[in-house]
């Protein structure tokens, strides 16, 4: 079972995980040994809560297909059960991005009194640099 929050939970069957030999150079391990992980969560048939799946849905990541798939691959360690906890690491982290609101700023005004001391710091330092000037007798 994968705890996303506190009311919210992934149980182990709704997860698709498969064994695959991982990419790239690596020795004989990696023509031997299948490490890598690939995770697929089919986020329509998932028991999540509608919300979290709208919100899913509505990313544009790489990761989830057209179709409504999360796909992700783990292959980063040379062993297959920290590329599991890997994988499930980063499925977690997908749907907690999902749902977090952005605040929206609300812009305001500055208030006069910090207007005129801008406008007096201006003038004063002008009134410095004015000063420096060549010295003409």
């Amino acid at each position: 079972m994968v705890q996303i929050s506190k009311t919210v939970t992934i149980p182990d069957s709704e997860l698709e995980i498969s064994a695959i030999r991982s990419q790239g150079a690596g020795g004989q391990n990696v023509n031997k040994v299948a490490t890598a992980i690939h995770l697929r969560f089919d986020i329509n048939a998932s028991s999540l809560p509608s919300y979290y799946k709208e919100k899913l849905l509505q990313l544009s990541d790489r990761r989830i297909t057209k179709e409504g798939v999360v796909v992700i691959k783990a292959q980063e360690h040379r062993s297959q059960e920290q590329n599991r906890t890997e994988a499930i690491a980063r499925l977690k982290e997908l749907i907690r991005s999902a749902t977090i609101v952005i605040k929206f700023r609300k812009p305001s005004k500055p208030s006069r009194s910090s207007q005129t001391k801008r406008l007096d710091s201006k003038s004063k330092r002008s009134q410095i640099k004015a000063t420096r000037g060549n010295i003409t007798e």
